[in-house]
């Protein structure tokens, strides 16, 4: 089996990313960010401070997390039995996952679910630290990145696409802060692998980037003597 880590900074496209290419090459995709976005949404519904750990770490006991992927609906994700793949992608739910993933005890809770999962089959898997710490002897890394300016404008073509009315200087605000936050962090803070490749999108569409890593995902197949 091959595994492929892919981290990089919010708004890189990442899950977007990773999504089309375990499609294209049906293998599994696993999306950490939105496991971190959960336990934020959850910590928020109960009216927690989601920078406190101990008030976080309280309620982790609570929460059980699932995915299921099907042709119609594509990748979805449980909290507690209710389908939150929606409701996690607000801004609210982007800086709660920041801040809990600064907790010790959230990353060990979703630290072995993350593993377990690399053991069993070929996969794609996106987030902050998966080369360094999920996975960090994963075949292929990749460190996707793109300038803060060109992220803030992907996300606020997202929000725009589905109906909000979102401001472009809050969301390019936020990417700032959530950059700040994820790198700086005491906890596996956001960083990129020594023998990751760095792929900066910037100037790159959607397709060509998908078609990039996909090119290097072959290569690294056929080096290893792997199938996909």
């Amino acid at each position: 089996m091959i595994r492929v880590a892919i981290d990089g900074p919010s708004g890189a496209g990442k899950s977007t990313v990773a999504k089309r290419i375990a499609k294209d090459l049906s293998i599994i995709y696993v999306d950490t960010g939105a496991m971190y976005r959960c336990i934020g949404l959850y910590a928020l519904r109960q009216g927690l401070d989601t920078k406190d750990s101990p008030q976080v770490s309280s309620c982790l006991e609570q929460i059980h997390l699932e995915t299921s992927y099907d042709v119609q609906n594509g990748q979805r994700i449980f909290l507690n039995g209710e389908d939150v793949s929606e409701a996690i992608r607000t801004p609210d739910a982007s800086m709660a996952a920041s801040n809990v993933s600064a907790i010790p005890q959230v990353r060990a809770f979703l630290l072995d679910l993350q593993r377990d999962m690399a053991k069993k089959q070929s996969l794609v898997m996106d987030g902050r630290d998966i080369g360094t710490v999920v996975i960090p002897d994963a075949e292929l890394k990749i460190f996707l990145t793109a300038s803060p300016e060109s992220r803030a404008r992907r996300r606020y073509l997202e929000y725009v696409q589905k109906g909000q009315q979102p401001v472009y200087d809050d969301i390019l605000r936020d990417v700032i802060l959530r950059d700040h936050q994820d790198s700086t962090r005491a906890a596996a803070p956001l960083c990129q692998a020594p023998d990751a490749v760095k792929l900066d999108t910037t100037e790159i569409n959607f397709e060509d980037t998908v078609s990039i890593i996909k090119e290097m995902i072959l290569k690294k197949a056929a080096e290893l003597s792997l199938s996909i």
